[in-house]
């Protein structure tokens, strides 16, 4: 099996954690573009943006700390009810993101850092977009950014 980028790992692992919630089930997405097809609501997409990258050893190869930034964005129609539907979806992947703390020995740790709703689209096609920031703190030799080090 060919190894790949903790972040990737990481990524896939969060996608795993948040498939199969009540609301969203199997409508998960790893991609910044939503599939907005008909019968696809209300889903999640799953992407990652940044990361900051910090050496806690001095000696090569050195052991590094990795902040991800993931983002989870969730999609719904948008209709009268977008805020309580946007909180009722962020309530069933925050629950589920504190029980996969360590995504299964991949991660420190997740901070859910923020959460913003918005609305995206134009006459019959407008969305509601809910965005939850995670902060994932990793470990890995700079040598070695396959496995947790």
């Amino acid at each position: 099996e060919t190894m790949s980028h903790l972040r990737k790992q990481i990524r896939d692992a969060v996608v795993t954690a948040l498939t199969g919630l009540a609301t969203t089930s199997t409508r998960v997405y790893k991609s910044r573009i939503y599939p907005l097809e008909t019968g696809k609501l209300p889903g999640l997409c799953i992407y990652t943006k940044s990361e900051d990258i910090s050496n806690e050893t001095i000696n090569p190869p050195r052991t590094q700390l990795r902040t991800l930034e993931v983002m989870v964005e969730s999609y719904v129609m948008a209709n009268s009810n977008i805020d309580d539907s946007l909180d009722a979806i962020s309530l069933e992947v925050e629950e589920a993101i504190y029980s996969h703390q360590t995504l299964g020995g991949l991660a420190k740790g997740i901070d859910i850092v923020s959460f913003e709703a918005d609305y995206s689209g134009d006459g019959e096609k407008v969305v509601g977009v809910g965005r939850l920031t995670l902060s994932v703190f990793y470990t890995a030799k700079e040598n070695d950014l396959e496995s947790v080090g």
